[in-house]
This record gives C-alpha cells, sequence and structure tokens, in this order.
C-alpha cells in the first residue's frame, strides 16, 4: 500500500496579518498589540505560516527577529492578498471604497489637489489616503504596496521592473527663474519687456550660483539629465529638498533655481519672478502614473484613473 502524503494546513489571512504586522513592526510583542493577539498566538501563528512555507521568514538572535531575505517577496504578496481581502470584506460596507494615492512633491502640492476635488465630487463616501514625497521615495512605497497609485515626475526606476506597471501621464516644463532685478543678472543679460524674460547663453548660466532639489526627485533627475550635463562647471551651490524653500531663496536673491512652472506660476504672474530662457536647453519631462501589479484595483482606483485619463 502507498503511505498517505501528510497534507500541511493552509494558509490563513490571520498567518499572512501577523507576518505582516511582524514584518513591519520587527516585534512579535508590538505585533500582538497591534492585532489584539498574545505573544504566544502570534508566536504560533507565524511558526505554522514559515512551515506551509517551508521556508524561515526571520532569523532569531536572542529575542530579537531580523529579516530572512525570503521575507520580502512573502510580504508583498502578503500584501497584495490582505488588501483584496479586505477590499472584499468592506465592498458592500464602504461603496465608495478607499484608496492610497502616492504623488511626488511638485505634483501633490500644486497638481493633485483639484484632481482629488474631482474624486470627491464623483464619490463623496470616499476614503483617501495621500503620501507626498520625492519620486523615488513614492515609487518605493509602491513597491512595497503601500500604495494603490502614484503621480510621479520623471521616469520611475522601480527595483523590480517586472512587478511595476507604468504609464506616461502628462507632460510638463522645468523653468529656470530670478528675482525680478537679480543681481546676478542685471549685468550679464537684458531684461526682454516683450517676453518677460531675461535671455543667457549656456556659457553664463554656467557661472551663475544654481539652486536645486535634492537627488531622488523627479525634478533633480531632468535637472540632472537635461541641463547639468551642458554645465560640467555650472556653480551647484545648494541642493534642497523642498521646492517652497528654493522659490523663497530665489526671492532673496542667492542664486537662481529651477523648478516646475507650476511652482512658479503665481510669481510669474505678479512679476516677483521672471523667467530666464537659455539657448539650446530644453527641460520638458513627461509625468508618469505608476502601480504595483499585484495591487487589487478596485472600483474607486478605475473612477481616480478615469480622472486621470481625462485631462
Amino acid at each position: 500500500m502507498k503511505k498517505a502524503m501528510q497534507t500541511l494546513p493552509k494558509i490563513t489571512l490571520k498567518q499572512l496579518a501577523v507576518f505582516v504586522s511582524i514584518y513591519q513592526t520587527g516585534s512579535t510583542s508590538r505585533a500582538g498589540e497591534e492585532l489584539h493577539l498574545s505573544q504566544s498566538a502570534v508566536s504560533s501563528a507565524l511558526t505554522e505560516l514559515e512551515s506551509r512555507l517551508q521556508m524561515p521568514l526571520f532569523e532569531r538572535v536572542g529575542r530579537r527577529l531580523n529579516q530572512h531575505p525570503n521575507a520580502h517577496p512573502i510580504y508583498v504578496q502578503a500584501q497584495a492578498i490582505l488588501g483584496q481581502s479586505l477590499t472584499l470584506e468592506h465592498y458592500h460596507k464602504h461603496q465608495a471604497g478607499q484608496i492610497h494615492i502616492g504623488a511626488s512633491t511638485t505634483i501633490g502640492n500644486y497638481v493633485l489637489p483639484p484632481l482629488l476635488a474631482k474624486l470627491y465630487k464623483a464619490l463623496p463616501d470616499a476614503s483617501v489616503n495621500t503620501y507626498i514625497a520625492n519620486t523615488q521615495e513614492v515609487v518605493a512605497e509602491v513597491e512595497q504596496l503601500n500604495i494603490d497609485i502614484a503621480l510621479v515626475e520623471g521616469m520611475p526606476r522601480p527595483t523590480d521592473m517586472k512587478a511595476i506597471e507604468q504609464r506616461a501621464w502628462r507632460t510638463d516644463t522645468l523653468m529656470i527663474f530670478a528675482k525680478r532685478d537679480s543681481q546676478w543678472l542685471v549685468n550679464i543679460a537684458a531684461y526682454n519687456d516683450v517676453e518677460h524674460c531675461y535671455e543667457l547663453s549656456i556659457e553664463q548660466l554656467a557661472r551663475l550660483p544654481l539652486l536645486v532639489r535634492e537627488a531622488g526627485s523627479g525634478t533633480r533627475q531632468i535637472i540632472d539629465e537635461q541641463l547639468l550635463k551642458h554645465l560640467p562647471d555650472a556653480e551647484v551651490i545648494m541642493a534642497i529638498q523642498q521646492s517652497e524653500a528654493i522659490k523663497n531663496m530665489v526671492s532673496a536673491d542667492i542664486g537662481l533655481g529651477c523648478l516646475s512652472q507650476h511652482v512658479i506660476e503665481t510669481e510669474l504672474e505678479t512679476g516677483t519672478l521672471v523667467q530666464v530662457n537659455v539657448a539650446g536647453i530644453d527641460l520638458s519631462r513627461t509625468w508618469w502614473l505608476v502601480w504595483h501589479k499585484a495591487r487589487h484595483q478596485s472600483p474607486i482606483w478605475q473612477t481616480f484613473i478615469d480622472i486621470l485619463t481625462s485631462e
């Protein structure tokens, strides 16, 4: 007679929830507090999951749990399964659903608000969470399945291209700008009253102090690829994390700035800041929609996509 094969117990949502909580908190005790379970119940669920998967997820070092290399891909799949389960569980109770939207800094501060207004108009009971950071940080959150969809500047560079979907969304133009009567320009360039801008050559710009966004931002990516490559000896005096800080420093005439036209449109209209045209430089760029292929595309997700693609 053939010996019957032992059947391992099925993976449960509880085991996945315990694993995700331990992964995020780094502790069985904190996971227990978060899930309202005893520490022994948490440890038991983790052991059962590791047994079912036939692989370790954490390495025990004394009382500490260190993530095993196996843990990350299982975490990504567990997040997707739990997200789909939550959507199913609350579908009728919360018809509008919820969505986690990520946006890089310029989009999040200047373009996302009216889009959210349209989403709330279409779904008044929608539950929306937003995460605004630089492009690199937002894409990392998409990879971790913490964000349903992201709107980012510059070309996304996920670590796992096969897991991430990216679609060109809109075009934007970066603009070099200065204070209206900047000390850096009065002696080298004439102000064009018709075009309301200064005209510079690449060589002239290279001798002027330039304030730019930090590495990792979509704006900085375009500046590196489409501006600074023409200015190997440019005097970049400061890399700054916030667009508003750059705008205020340029207003104080510390140097010239380079940001999206959306950031400075009010100041351009009032004339406190002015555009600086540089011959031979094209600072147009594409904005992208980014999401994880494993993320559940709920009805609210599709509604938001429809709003974005109708722009």
